[in-house]
């Protein structure tokens, strides 16, 4: 039998032999230890899809058969249009603006000596959950410049160059020789003369607002050719102390109060009072009346509606990007130090500026690390939820809706889970191509 098969004859099959995989582990053994995993992933996200898939063709009530109608309130719902809208301004804007910044902070602190601290701070927003950068920026976008940072900043510059009235509130008082004007300023109720002495008093801006310059009131004494007069505070404390519509001594004068001398709807003269409150027109002004315009009485300028219904939106954008650009930075940064600087180098030997350098030769090499952070932050803002609930405030919400949001809203506020399900079968369907393009471009990547 032996010389059989050597003879040529054919040997027995051997016996099959249990097939390892590459690291030598037997595939029945890591089956084994990936069961409880998959068991996790059908119970915790299988499932779930499935269901949600067979729930969005029922009625609200689970039992009546909708058929498509559920998926035709995407398109036909007033707060769903918002919210699919507001979605698509968040994949533009939110992953290319965080992107740019990543790159950005990247490439320059590469040539200062403290980068790694900057990346430090840049980094940090991320270790802050969703829910406390919410708080943080409902705090920063508060309307009162007091309170919120944004409009303290923004009433700061503003009044750098345009300076606020410092008397908002006031009016004239009981028995006052002003009357209203119309457009919020005063008039005396008759013409003066040359030779008077005028009184113009007014009440109502607390004493702890009075400007710091403020000093008392003085009466003003008649002069010859010219009208003279006083604008002040007519208030004293203590009850019955003082004398109406006549200067006292503790009274302020209203330092900086512009007063003009119309005559025929026609301003002839103005003058602004001194620091006691006290004016002087020239005899031109003979005749006139005296109007205190509403520029004395405009209101402080008190910033922007950062969470009003049309800054809302690029004001959450705006918090998101403040936590991730720092990953963007982080996995850019990464991306840079693999970089060949023999290719930088050359290109700078060739004469190219820092500019051409970084436009065409960082970028480029850049690119699918670029890729990979835009794709992430694309899926990410997909189902932004956190911040919009957070910082939007309710009368503004319908305005900054989001389609994790509004799914929701359907599901436990409007009690509607048949349309709460197609919204997240569209979400799914949205972020599928995204996943699908980062994982065929990871698989080129490994081919290489």
């Amino acid at each position: 039998m032996t010389s059989a098969t050597a003879a040529g004859g054919t040997e027995p099959p051997a016996a099959p032999k249990s097939r390892k995989s590459v690291t030598g582990t037997r595939r029945t053994v890591a089956a084994l230890f990936l069961l409880p995993a998959l068991v996790l992933l059908g119970a915790l996200v299988v499932y779930p899809i499935g269901y949600s898939v067979v729930r969005s063709f029922y009625d609200q009530s689970g039992d009546g058969f909708a058929g498509i109608d559920n998926y035709k309130a995407l398109f036909t719902d007033e707060g769903i249009r918002t919210a699919l809208k507001n979605n698509i301004i968040w994949v533009v804007f939110a992953p290319t603006v965080a992107t740019a910044l990543g790159l950005i902070f990247a490439v320059l602190t590469e040539r200062v000596r403290w980068g790694t601290a900057f990346k430090l701070v840049v980094f940090m927003p991320m270790a802050i959950s969703m829910l406390a950068a919410g708080i943080i920026f409902r705090l920063v976008y508060d309307q009162d410049p007091d309170k919120g940072v944004a409009n303290a900043v923004w009433v700061g510059v503003h009044d750098t160059f345009a300076q606020a009235s410092a008397f908002p509130k006031a009016h004239p008082g009981r028995e006052s020789p002003l009357e209203p004007a119309g457009g919020g300023a005063f008039i005396t109720k008759s013409p003066v003369r040359a030779g008077d002495a005028v009184s113009l008093p007014l009440v109502g801006v607390a004493p702890d607002l009075m400007p710091d310059d403020a000093k008392p009131a003085v009466a003003a004494k008649p002069e010859p050719d010219e009208i003279t007069g006083t604008t002040w505070q007519d208030f004293t404390r203590g009850k019955g102390v003082g004398t109406l519509n006549q200067v006292d001594s503790t009274e302020l004068g209203y330092a900086g109060m512009k007063v003009e001398a119309v005559k025929d709807g026609r301003v002839v003269a103005s003058a602004t009072a001194g620091d006691d409150g006290t004016f002087t027109l020239p005899a031109s002004a003979d005749g006139a009346q005296l109007r205190l315009p509403a520029s004395n009485f405009k209101e402080p300028y008190n910033g922007l509606d950062w969470l009003g219904p049309s800054l809302v939106t690029p004001a959450i954008i705006g918090s998101y990007i403040w936590m991730w650009a720092g990953f963007a930075m982080v996995l850019i940064a990464a991306g840079l130090a693999g970089v060949p600087r023999e290719l930088l180098e050359a290109a700078r030997v060739d004469g190219a500026s820092e500019w051409q350098v970084f436009r065409r030769v960082t970028v480029p090499l850049l690119a699918p690390v670029l890729a990979v952070v835009t794709v992430t932050l694309m899926i990410n803002v997909l189902k932004i939820f956190d911040l919009v609930f957070i910082i939007a405030p309710g009368s503004s919400q319908d305005d900054a809706n989001v389609l994790a949001l509004e799914l929701y809203r359907k599901g436990f506020s409007e009690d509607q889970p048949g349309i709460a399900s197609a919204i997240s079968v569209f979400l799914l369907l949205l972020v599928i191509p995204v996943m699908w393009f980062n994982v065929r471009r990871l698989r080129r990547e490994v081919r290489r």
